[in-house]
């Protein structure tokens, strides 16, 4: 099977009607963005000019959206990376109308990471919150969303409960 005969029975072209207005948290993802690299992997990489891209669409029959984040970009991606430094992975995001949230599953088989999390506007802005494995308890969030842009960030919570140390940190900015 091809590809492009594949992603016609994954992508899907609007919302589901089953999917309210009020509850399509993540629509405004889809599309195409630019992403400025500033923290990655709990260390400040602002100054490498690491760039990289997001890539998100409507999935199983508008019920979903599912993207992919690489870093770095597709036409920088050349001879060996930086095993630290590579993301190419995915997130599903799948609406639970049971718990009136989003379950998230995000997988970057390039550092052989999984997450799960579960996703609520908060105000403006869209918290996800998960516990990795070990019990460590983690917060990536959707801060600044505008039209063309957005900051994402990551953090994880510090064994003494009450201190959130930054993993990762992108701007994005839209591109189609």
């Amino acid at each position: 099977m091809t590809a492009p005969a594949f992603a016609s029975f994954l992508v899907a072209a609007a919302r589901s009607p089953e999917l309210a207005d009020t509850s399509d948290l993540y629509g405004w993802l889809v599309g195409s963005w630019g992403l400025e690299v500033r923290w990655y992997a709990g260390a400040d990489v602002a100054g490498l000019g690491l760039t990289g891209e997001l890539h998100a669409d409507r999935i199983l029959e508008g019920r979903g959206i599912q993207d992919v984040w690489i870093m770095p970009r597709r036409v920088d991606r050349v001879g060996p990376r930086d095993p630290v430094r590579n993301m190419y992975g995915t997130t599903l995001r799948i609406w639970d109308p049971a718990i009136e949230a989003w379950r998230i599953t995000w997988i970057n088989p390039a550092r052989n990471y999984t997450e799960q999390q579960v996703g609520r506007p908060r105000g403006n802005d869209i918290v996800q919150l998960g516990t990795r494995a070990n019990g460590t308890l983690t917060r990536w969030s959707f801060l600044e969303r505008a039209p063309g842009s957005f900051r994402w960030i990551g953090d994880v919570l510090e064994p003494d409960g009450l201190t959130w140390r930054r993993e990762g940190e992108f701007v994005a900015t839209r591109t189609a």
